[in-house]
């Protein structure tokens, strides 16, 4: 399975970086305590990707019951448990799922999305994240997550612990250095087709012309309003909810908003 794949290499990768940056800066003591480092990141990486996601932006369990219904109703449709339901508080309408797998899955919507979305373009945003949880999407999108966070945390280590100008600069250095790496780690681990293969999916669960308007309203909104948060779970949300000027739009895991209506149209004129 390619998921699983996908998951081993980002571990694997993870821990040689730490380990070529703890041989770099302290030889053998250094390659051993990026060894540690390595262990304790991948552990808690796998483990507890999801939580770390959720906390990132305050997420607190969703009560609305009409969304409660829907997914519960998708996920019956879609043969998978179902998953918990969180609610971030952001202006912004977004969603996007996280968890090690099927039954320990969870997907996330902003008070934006609840409250400018008409109950279908929910339907639609939701089918497209049990979609992603069908295909096993979600751990490897958490652990992509958490891999550039922590390797962000390195670079903000460096920067901001240097006891000299010297080691400031190599802070600074690997602040700009680092940041484009971990995009690129994201965009080789999440790759645009699993949007596509997402709304697919979740065109078969309900009408695709729910998540086509659902997608346009989302990409129109943030257009207007930029979301907080930060850009290393880009990846995650159904549209990037951040600035196009920001470092993550050159190394986009979406595919652009109007080419993906233009497929959900295709599909909606197919499935009548």
């Amino acid at each position: 399975m390619s998921y699983v794949f996908r998951t081993l290499a980002l571990l694997v990768l993870l821990s040689a970086l730490f380990l070529g940056i703890g041989f770099f800066f302290g030889g053998f003591l250094g390659l051993t305590i990026g060894l540690a480092i390595a262990i304790t990141i991948n552990f808690i990486t796998y483990w507890f990707s999801d939580k770390i996601v959720l906390k990132i932006y305050g997420a607190k369990p969703l009560k609305d019951k009409k969304i409660n219904d829907i997914v519960r109703k998708l996920a019956e449709k879609a043969n998978i448990p179902m998953p918990k339901t969180y609610l971030v508080d952001m202006d912004v309408p977004n969603a996007f799922a996280t968890g090690r797998n099927e039954k320990n899955a969870a997907v996330a919507v902003t008070t934006g999305l609840v409250d400018r979305l008409t109950d279908d373009e929910i339907e639609g945003v939701l089918a497209h994240e049990l979609s992603h949880i069908r295909h096993n999407d979600i751990l490897v999108s958490s652990i992509a997550a958490t891999m550039a966070s922590a390797i962000t945390w390195v670079a903000y280590i460096f920067l901001f612990t240097g006891d000299d100008e010297g080691g400031n600069i190599i802070g600074l250095l690997l602040a700009f250095i680092i940041a484009p790496i971990a995009a690129s780690i994201i965009q080789l681990a999440i790759t645009r087709n699993r949007e596509y293969f997402a709304d697919q999916g979740g065109a078969e669960l309900t009408n695709p012309m729910y998540l086509a308007h659902a997608l346009d309203k989302i990409s129109k909104a943030g257009k207007v309003k930029e979301s907080r948060g930060s850009n290393a779970t880009a990846h995650m949300f159904i549209v990037n909810p951040f600035s196009a000027k920001s470092l993550s739009s050159l190394f986009s895991t979406h595919p652009p908003v109007e080419l993906r209506i233009q497929r959900l149209k295709e599909m909606a004129k197919n499935k009548k």
